[in-house]
């Protein structure tokens, strides 16, 4: 089995060089600076206890991958770049493929079975940084992740044993789970505040505004029925494979959220975290003010150029009272 990793950010990247590390057949799909060093000089992978440059397949479009009918996808993209980017695999040819969104959110997959009737959610817990061209950054070990993976809407099956184990090969430790959208859920949670941090900055008071955000998700999820599973700092997994460590000469700038921000992208994924709850929110009559208020700071901060710590505590507050 080929595995096609579709975007080569931070999870993208360093999930494309584990696997060519490991010596899985893998094909990256690229663009910009990032498709440019990874043809010239392979991508640097720094993690606690490594620091290599690992050489692997890169193209430039799903064209370029020439998909094959046993090939797996793996869309590593922002959720906002989703929708194009499965209209770019449907027009290379890709039709019943399983494809596995690798993505934070839970809105990736329902786009994904409008166009392809076989979709797997995967909950990924993997610390990392991208925000040099060529080089993405683990903090964290003795392994690179967790994943869980399962078809969407529910369920698991041989694809998602076949993606378990060639990711466990390549030290990200994969799980099967028949309710994978759960712990999608759980950790849609925990992204609501990388705005927070994008806002205000790396360590910065975030006064109740982080407990709010949850709380409104909770009240939300509670209200339409959505189950989810906590996958935060206490979830066994991580107390067995994920401990959080320095990588050596690097200093992080942060959450996803904030990274974006730092390398200029021209927009956040903010509508697809912050923007569910709002959602769902409006959809069944339950008031959400910190959410929605997240969601105007986080397009304020792309339409103004603005930098992590840019804002204030005082801003943000003020914004979730209007």
């Amino acid at each position: 089995m080929r595995v096609i990793v579709f975007g080569t950010g931070a999870i993208g990247g360093a999930v494309a060089a584990a696997l060519a590390r490991s010596g899985a057949d893998v094909t990256a799909i690229a663009r910009g600076t990032q498709l440019d060093a990874i043809r010239e000089r392979g991508l640097r992978l720094r993690t606690p206890e490594m620091d290599e440059v690992i050489q692997f397949d890169v193209v430039g479009s799903p064209e370029e991958a020439k998909i094959g009918p046993d090939d797996a996808i793996l869309l590593t993209m922002k959720g906002q770049h989703t929708q194009a980017a499965l209209e770019q695999l449907r027009d290379a040819g890709a039709t019943t493929q399983p494809i596995f969104c690798l993505q934070n959110g839970v809105a990736n997959e329902g786009k994904a079975l409008r166009l392809f009737p076989n979709v797997h959610g995967v909950t990924v817990i993997m610390p990392t940084t991208f925000v040099t061209a060529g080089e993405v950054v683990v903090e964290a070990s003795p392994a690179f992740g967790i994943f869980y993976t399962g078809r969407y809407p529910g369920g698991a099956g041989p694809e998602d044993e076949a993606l378990a184990s060639i990711l466990s090969a390549a030290n990200i430790a994969c799980f099967p789970r028949e309710n994978v959208m759960a712990s999608k859920y759980g950790k849609l949670i925990l992204n609501l505040g990388n705005i927070l941090g994008a806002a205000l900055g790396p360590g910065a008071d975030v006064g109740s505004l982080r407990s709010d955000l949850r709380a409104e998700a909770e009240a939300v999820f509670r209200a339409v029925g959505i189950e989810w599973e906590e996958v935060g700092a206490d979830h066994p997994d991580r107390k067995t494979y994920l401990r959080p460590g320095s990588v050596p000469g690097f200093k992080g700038v942060g959450t996803s959220t904030a990274q974006s921000l730092v390398r200029g992208t021209g927009s956040l994924e903010t509508d697809w975290l912050n923007g569910e709850v709002s959602l769902l929110g409006r959809l069944h009559g339950i008031a959400t003010p910190a959410n929605d208020a997240c969601t105007r700071i986080g397009a304020r901060m792309v339409r103004e150029g603005l930098k992590p710590g840019d804002l204030t505590l005082d801003d943000l507050m003020r914004e979730v009272a209007s």
